[in-house]
């Protein structure tokens, strides 16, 4: 334990994580502040911090990390702990932004379109990906990207992937590939949805469910549903499918044991469980039923999004871009017909029940 204490004070008191978390930091400020101008709000904060990390690598090899290897290492092991751990805290406080009243109430009809859409496009755009040989991490991570709320359900996800040290590099550039697919099929199918949904003949309330129950990001949903006069209904329907984050996690997390887990040399699996999902789900109840933190519920989600922000833009100054080009493009194939399949379903659902 000791040892252990010790090994994680080394890795945290270092000039390279204190010079990490500040440009990671900066970088989610001012991917929160670029959200707010036009266009650039359907990408969202944290496809913003990511895009900011993956282009301050460059200044930072250039600039900071020289020939100096020890650096080098330094900046790597911080930028990797901080979207490790980082990225839980920011599941667990991400969990304010639930109101389970609302979803109980408002939202029941929408809980079950969102269970079924949710386990639809996961199943199917999986087994799209695997069809084109892609391998199941990155599957599964753009899959659960496409199907529940971008980001956001990437990073949750991946707490459900146990991988050895030697594939974490892997698994990070995975996250980042699967995390800027959705963010593109996100955006392109809110324009689409934007421009096309009124020519369906489809009501306002049928249009805003679309949004919400089809569209990746939650930033997708609000401005399509915004643009159809529909924004409570698309802003529910897409927060009822952020609460299947929780079950879809866990059931991941089981099937990757059962069928991906590693062994260690000692003949043991290596065995995840998403352990933070429970903070998320805690975090729900209190700021549903707790008055004072309900209160302040909006400034912890804030907080929610400067602490993933980082993590974003950490996963960005470790991505390999080789490592995106090559394996990229079969998976941003199989999210966008899988979108495809995923907006025809919901279209069908609001015909039918709305």
């Amino acid at each position: 334990m000791r040892k252990s204490r010790a090994t994680w004070l080394s890795r945290i008191s270092t000039v390279e994580m204190l010079f990490t978390a500040t440009v990671t930091l900066v970088a989610s400020l001012i991917g929160s502040w670029l959200k707010q101008l036009p266009v650039l709000n359907l990408f969202g904060a944290l496809i913003l911090a990511l895009i900011l990390g993956m282009l301050l690598q460059f200044p930072i090899r250039i600039g900071y990390v020289g020939r100096n290897d020890a650096r080098r290492a330094g900046v790597k092991d911080a930028a990797g702990l901080i979207s490790n751990k980082l990225l839980r805290l920011g599941i667990i406080l991400l969990g304010f932004k639930l109101n389970l009243h609302v979803l109980f109430t408002q939202g029941l009809k929408c809980l079950p379109i969102a269970l079924v859409v949710v386990t639809f496009t996961i199943v199917v755009c999986y087994a799209i990906a695997r069809a084109l040989h892609i391998d199941p991490m990155l599957a599964i991570l753009t899959a659960g990207g496409t199907g529940i709320c971008g980001a956001a359900a990437v990073m949750g996800l991946s707490g459900a992937i146990k991988v050895s040290d030697e594939r974490q590099n892997e698994k990070d550039d995975d996250i980042t590939m699967a995390v800027a697919i959705v963010a593109i099929m996100g955006t392109v199918f809110a324009l689409l949805e934007i421009a096309l949904g009124p020519l369906t003949g489809m009501t306002h309330n049928q249009l805003g469910l679309v949004a919400g129950a089809s569209l990746h990001e939650i930033a997708h949903a609000v401005a399509a549903g915004a643009a159809f006069g529909a924004v409570d209904i698309a802003t529910i329907m897409k927060l009822s499918r952020v609460l299947m984050l929780v079950f879809a996690a866990i059931a991941i997390a089981v099937w990757w044991d059962r069928f991906h887990a590693e062994v260690e040399p000692d003949g043991k699996r290596s065995i995840a469980f998403p352990w933070f999902m429970l903070g998320f789900i805690a975090a729900s109840v209190i700021g549903t039923f707790v008055p004072f933190v309900s209160g302040i519920a909006p400034h912890l989600v804030d907080a929610a999004y400067v602490v993933l922000g980082m993590a974003m833009a950490a996963l960005g100054i470790n991505v390999n871009f080789k490592a995106i080009a090559s394996k990229g493009r079969k998976a941003v194939l199989a999210s966008f017909l899988a979108s495809i399949l995923l907006t025809c379903l919901t279209m069908g659902i609001a015909v039918l029940f709305f």
